[in-house]
């Protein structure tokens, strides 16, 4: 798995792939930064968390779309899949390279808070639960790119497919409200992820939150690991 891992972390860097990501997302991060705290005065980071939850949904798709469709493009997957290694450890290799570059983004602009703690006072615990919860969100968001990725040959149909899907995700709250059935809304409202994340956004460390978060990944990493053994063996 190790070996997975840098490889797949070392390509984002040989690539443009790793270089626009950290790019778009630094550049808008640092847009809302400078409108909302800055230009207001204000340390709280609820709405500069809140508005670069839009941003994830286009760049997400934009770090997961190779992780398999490479593989399968290039006809290298058959050669991965009969290394000594479980599909298991490929899926989270490659996983586990796209949450650390996404978290490689999240300490550089932990700049902004101590910027903020140099003339201000700041809330230091509310801080945590917004950069944890991102963090949860953005993993989970992974998760489910990285499973549209091993569905697809091409890197255009896995981002658009994640595009769809990471929109769905961000529109739940008002998917909710079109229907009149009350069960019904309670059970999407549990399930939306973007509730959950709203939680953290009121600098509330939920443990409950946490744990649905960790959930949705794995749901969403063990179809993936599922899909490609299936593929494996047929």
């Amino acid at each position: 798995m190790t070996a997975v891992f840098n490889r797949e972390l070392k390509a984002y860097f040989t690539s443009p792939t790793g270089y626009i990501f950290l790019g778009v997302y630094l550049l808008f991060s640092g847009i809302f930064f400078v409108a909302i705290n800055l230009q207001n005065t204000i340390t709280e980071m609820a709405y500069y968390f809140s508005n670069l939850t839009v941003i994830l949904v286009f760049i997400v798709p934009l770090l997961t779309m190779r992780l398999f469709t490479e593989e399968r493009r290039n006809k290298t997957d058959q050669l991965l899949l009969t290394a000594p290694i479980t599909v298991t450890k490929i899926v989270l290799g490659k996983y586990f390279s796209a949450i650390c570059l996404f978290g490689i983004t999240l300490i550089i602009t932990l700049v902004y808070p101590l910027m903020m703690l140099l003339y201000g006072n700041l809330m230091i615990f509310p801080i945590i639960a917004h950069y944890l919860g991102f963090y949860l969100l953005g993993c989970s968001l992974i998760a489910v790119g990285v499973f549209v990725s091993c569905t697809t040959e091409s890197q255009i149909t896995a981002a658009i497919i994640t595009f769809v899907i990471l929109l769905f995700i961000q529109l739940s709250g008002m998917v909710a409200s079109l229907f009149n059935n009350a069960i019904v809304k309670k059970v999407i409202d549990w399930l939306s992820v973007m509730n959950r994340y709203s939680e953290f956004t009121t600098g509330i460390l939920s443990v409950s939150s946490i744990i649905f978060f960790i959930s949705f990944a794995a749901v969403f990493i063990f179809l993936t690991i599922q899909t490609i053994e299936k593929r494996r063996w047929s």
